[in-house]
């Protein structure tokens, strides 16, 4: 039992001494004392791990200070370097099999164009005269996905690559409110386009197409299908062109989103962004041109423009990004206004520039946009020359922002700007559209036909014909998810590391500090006088004769008989070899 209370007593750190004489749990002066239980790791397994680094404690100093340089040095290294903008340049570049590449080349995301015809509901009461404006009902949407990507793709020396734009279609019944079969009644481009061509020609030229139009069986207004429209419809007009005039009218069906989306014999040339990942993925020129030639400077400009499939990356908020289709035969300015998140990537909410389409009314710089010095109203851009000739002028859906004229020369119109505003949200970082909606009406803006067979009624007229929108309603979720990843996971890992290293590097330079200058060189656990040394009960210390480390002398007695006694009883619980006892 003295066994079990005089180990129970050293790890208490009370100082009881075995004495097969003293009943007592304190030492006295007069009974040997061979050894502490702390001196025993054996027993006391926690004076190995903490007496050693007091014992030694320049080493341990040393050690710690080393370990915060580091953790500092390499700290601020990462500062320094970022090793993350590193890496995120890299990725942001255009080089050939890589990731952000192959995502250009055949964008992961679903890309829809809906499609809003509008159909003339009194043709009769107005071809008559009874109505004195057009009335459109607005039908569709006629969905279909479009299947974007870059074709044939070169790379070239100035760090650039060109590629053949491609815009297939694909059908989508499920998401259509209507047939592609739909009859409608809708205007005849071919018939209006002619009349609209001809009412400047001299009288005798004019005389000769009158007759021949009032012979024929062409109306302004036809009945045609919805795809008919769309997609092309064949007109003995557009025959006769494509017979006698090939260079002008190389197709021998009109339709208009057939129009929009001819893209065969044309190259776009893109930044690789291998000189400066800004620019990577921006437009460098369309079909070896770094400007339209369809308008004067400044209206030309295409080059930094984006197709939308990238933007450029390291946004900053008040830049001014540009956008290019060709069914726009522009570029258009985006600016911001707001910011959101969505799949829990940060974006910048973009809309077209005001008053983009004023043709130089309220914006001077927009003036270029005047066709042949004649200006159409405001909210309408004429883009005669990229649509083959044809009198077709683009505007916002249902005449949004525009002049209040249009609005008031037809019925049917009813503009929204929760409907038909046009916007984009684009993740400042790198430039990848999260989400984007484009919104563009098709018009004939035709001139004075009062001159022309059966037309007469169209004179100075702006007809609505349809308005379309190209949308992504998001990324697909492993595209999402990987972009988090890289702007999200990424850099907030980096930054805890960093903030790691430098905290703990300042907490052990800190404590090799405190070490050095607050705790002794050599703390004796076995000094009687210590404070940890008072018993857990208050009672007194009896003190004990100091010892040398590795030596074991017994202390010194004044009592024989004491000493005969300890030998004695000591020898009945262990054997003891005859030449102690001789000593």
């Amino acid at each position: 039992m003295k066994d079990f209370l005089s180990v129970l007593g050293g790890l208490r750190r009370q100082k009881t001494v075995y004495s097969a004489v003293n009943t007592r749990d304190f030492p006295v002066h007069d009974v040997y004392n061979p050894t502490t239980i702390s001196d025993h790791q054996s027993l006391n397994p926690f004076a190995a791990v903490f007496r050693r680094p007091l014992s030694n404690k320049p080493k341990w100093v040393f050690l710690t200070m080393v370990f915060g340089l580091s953790a500092l040095t390499f700290g601020t290294f990462l500062i320094v370097l970022d090793p993350y903008n590193f890496f995120f340049k890299m990725k942001v570049r255009f080089t050939e099999g890589s990731e952000t590449f192959l995502m250009w080349r055949d964008p992961p995301v679903v890309l829809h164009l809906k499609v809003y015809l509008f159909n003339v509901t009194n043709k009769d009461a107005f071809l008559r005269g009874e109505d004195s404006v057009l009335k459109f009902e607005e039908v569709g949407p006629y969905v279909y996905r479009e299947d974007m990507r870059h074709g044939n793709v070169t790379f070239n020396k100035n760090g650039t690559m060109t590629a053949v734009p491609l815009h297939p279609l694909v059908w989508v019944p499920e998401m259509s409110n209507g047939t592609e079969q739909d009859i409608l009644v809708l205007p005849n481009i071919a018939l209006l386009s002619f009349a609209h061509l001809m009412s400047d020609a001299a009288f005798l030229t004019r005389t000769f197409v009158n007759t021949f139009i009032r012979q024929s069986s062409w109306e302004p207004l036809v009945e045609m299908t919805a795809w008919e429209f769309m997609f092309g419809y064949r007109t003995t007009l557009l025959t006769i062109g494509n017979k006698f005039a090939p260079s002008w009218i190389s197709f021998d069906k009109l339709g208009l989103i057939d129009r929009m989306y001819y893209f065969e014999g044309d190259t776009s040339t893109t930044f690789t962004g291998m000189t400066d990942p800004r620019l990577g993925g921006l437009i460098d020129n369309y079909n070896n041109r770094p400007y339209l030639p369809q308008w004067e400077a400044p209206c030309d400009v295409v080059s930094n423009s984006s197709d939308g499939s990238k933007f450029p990356s390291y946004i900053k908020p008040n830049d001014t990004l540009r956008f290019f289709r060709k069914s726009l035969c522009r570029s258009m300015p985006l600016v911001r206004v707001g910011e959101e998140t969505l799949q829990g990537l940060h974006g910048y909410t973009y809309h077209f520039q005001d008053h983009a389409l004023d043709n130089g009314e309220n914006n001077s710089s927009n003036k270029c946009f005047c066709r042949k010095g004649h200006c159409l109203p405001p909210g309408l851009i004429d883009v005669t020359d990229c649509y083959y000739g044809f009198p077709i002028a683009l505007s916002y859906p249902h005449f949004y922002q525009a002049d209040e004229s249009l609005l008031q020369a037809v019925e049917g119109m009813h503009p929204d700007p929760k409907l038909h505003t046009t916007f984009f949200t684009v993740n400042p970082e790198s430039g990848l559209p999260l989400r984007l909606s484009v919104k563009m009406q098709i018009n004939m803006a035709l001139g004075d036909l009062s001159s022309m067979a059966k037309c007469e009624r169209f004179a100075h007229q702006v007809i609505p014909m349809l308005w379309t929108d190209i949308y992504m309603n998001g990324l697909p979720p492993d595209v999402s998810t990987k972009f988090y990843m890289y702007l999200n996971v990424a850099p907030a890992t980096l930054s805890v590391l960093i903030y790691m290293l430098l905290v703990g590097g300042v907490a052990f330079m800190v404590l090799s500090v405190a070490v050095g200058f607050c705790v002794p060189r050599d703390i004796n656990l076995n000094d009687p006088t210590a404070v940890w040394r008072e018993d857990m009960l208050g009672r007194e210390v009896f003190p004990v004769q100091k010892r040398k480390p590795k030596e074991r002398e017994p202390v010194a007695s004044n009592n024989n008989n004491s000493k005969e006694m300890e030998v004695y009883y000591c020898s009945l619980l262990t054997p003891v070899d005859r030449e102690n006892l001789d000593e």
